[in-house]
């Protein structure tokens, strides 16, 4: 027997029945629904003309939340809300204060990203509640939308000018109540075109599953995974979904350490990180990818792909933080670049899957910074992305971790360099010499995204910066080696 899945959509309880488990809800919505307000433009997560608003019951309370549809698989919303463009048209016929600002403030022109635009609006139009963004938070909220037509301006002008308009309630007590309705007791186990889609409920349950299905692929935010998809056209296998187990998506202080379940999302997590490194991580965080990724994809999920160029690795490694590891024989705890073995190589056994990660909260004497660098400020993938920590006692380097993403086949610590730094007074004469000995450290490619040279020399430069940064004497603050904050004359 299969379940069906079942979804909140147009006032009503959808049910889908028979879809093959890696339908999209993009190809559901405009193929199955003739709903074709909602766009495909690139299909990997990039250009936002798909993007729809989800609602979920996440620890008792309603949350609405950006996607990207084209490369979210449709069982991931059973249980849940959706919401397209469609849904913005008043019992009227009147227009919404979003599309309205959006005519108003000429803020389309060919219109086909106009939709996904339209929804990044509407739900941070919810977020506000009737106050005027800033400009910063307009920014946030559009990081996943591209325009070639128009441009951003009058779209900014458009999300300024919506809350100048007559306001439109959002029933969400009542929509709450009816995903409240649709939660399930037991774990979704729904079939179609011949595969499986499970989604426990319980971790004994998942690692259960994990070691019944070994083939199964675990399954969490999509936004890897569904590229594999829609862009590698690869046929999975049975798919294991973490996005119903409650224990992964908790996060706790223990033990001096952050402990984020692996399927708290990127946003979750960097939101709980940054409450203890606000100064050191907040850019980062914000430069992940966009929204709507950051709001399905989760921190577990980026750290058990061990991509070389994901932007998490760097810092949690240089941090010292843990992976915990989890499977039918119970538990294990590893340091997190002893999980990397080789590309697309991890320290994992038979059954095994990432429950958490540990990361240390700060101390007294550390310096931690983080930096990334890409051809676009928002929404690029790396082409080095740095990481260092150092505790400074009195001037002398009493510990250094330096871990580097982009410069090797994983995300990898500078074991060279800290080699030179560790115990030495942090001066210009010691920093010349480990930056000497990060070619030691990596031999890095040459790429679309940068050359072998390039990121040898970027990854000096930076570490250079990051001295200038945390010198005992004179050092710079951030601004004054910040374009962005110098008003880009530099």
């Amino acid at each position: 027997m299969s379940d069906p899945i079942r979804f909140y959509y147009r006032g009503e309880v959808h049910e889908v029945h028979d879809a093959a488990p890696t339908r999209t809800i993009l190809q559901h919505l405009r193929e199955d629904l003739h709903c074709t307000g909602t766009k495909e433009g690139c299909g990997e997560g990039d250009c936002g003309a798909c993007t729809v608003v989800v609602g979920s019951i996440e620890n008792g309370q309603l949350e609405l939340k950006t996607v990207n549809s084209c490369i979210q698989f449709l069982p991931t919303l059973d249980g849940k809300a959706l919401f397209t463009v469609e849904d913005l048209q008043q019992p009227n016929g009147a227009l919404h204060p979003v599309q309205q600002a959006l005519v108003e403030c000429h803020g389309s022109q060919c219109g086909f990203c106009t939709p996904g635009f339209a929804m990044s609006l509407w739900g941070m139009y919810l977020k506000q509640d009737g106050k005027t963004p800033s400009r910063a938070q307009i920014d946030d909220a559009l990081s996943g939308n591209l325009c070639r037509c128009t441009g951003y301006r009058p779209i900014i002008d458009a999300a300024q000018r919506m809350t100048e308009l007559p306001r439109v309630a959002f029933d969400g007590d009542t929509l709450a109540g009816e995903l409240r309705g649709l939660q399930r007791d037991a774990s979704l186990d729904y079939a179609g075109a011949g595969k499986r889609f499970h989604a426990p409920r319980t971790l004994e349950e998942l690692v259960r599953l994990r070691a019944g299905y070994p083939r199964a692929l675990l399954l969490a935010g999509s936004t890897d995974v569904g590229l594999w998809v829609t862009k590698q056209m690869r046929e999975l296998d049975d798919i294991i979904y973490l996005g119903q187990v409650e224990e992964l998506k908790r996060i706790a202080e223990r033990d001096g350490m952050i402990e984020i379940g692996a399927g708290a999302t990127l946003n979750d997590a960097y939101a709980a990180v940054c409450h203890y490194y606000p100064d050191e991580l907040s850019e980062l965080w914000q430069r992940f990818a966009s929204l709507p990724i950051r709001n399905a994809g989760t921190l577990g999920g980026n750290v058990a792909n061990g991509s070389p160029i994901g932007d998490s690795m760097p810092w949690l490694i240089a941090l010292g933080s843990q992976v915990v590891l989890r499977g039918p024989d119970g538990g294990r705890v590893l340091a997190l670049e002893d999980f990397y073995l080789g590309y697309q190589q991890k320290d994992l056994r038979p059954g095994e899957f990432v429950q958490a990660l540990r990361v240390p909260l700060p101390h007294a004497g550390l310096r931690l910074r983080t930096y990334k660098l890409s051809k676009r400020f928002d929404q690029d993938i790396s082409a080095v992305c740095a990481a260092f920590a150092v505790t400074l006692e009195g001037g002398r380097i009493a510990r250094v971790r330096i871990a580097f993403g982009g410069m090797a086949a994983t995300p990898k610590r500078a074991a060279a360099a800290e080699a030179v730094l560790a115990g030495r007074t942090w001066t210009e004469d010691v920093l010349a010499e480990a930056m000497a000995a990060l070619e030691q450290d990596y031999a890095p490619l040459t790429d679309m995204r940068a050359s072998s040279a390039y990121r040898m020399q970027a990854a000096r430069n930076l570490l250079r910066r990051f001295w200038i940064e945390t010198r005992p004497a004179d050092p710079l603050p951030r601004e004054a080696v910040n374009a962005f904050a110098l008003g880009g004359n530099v």
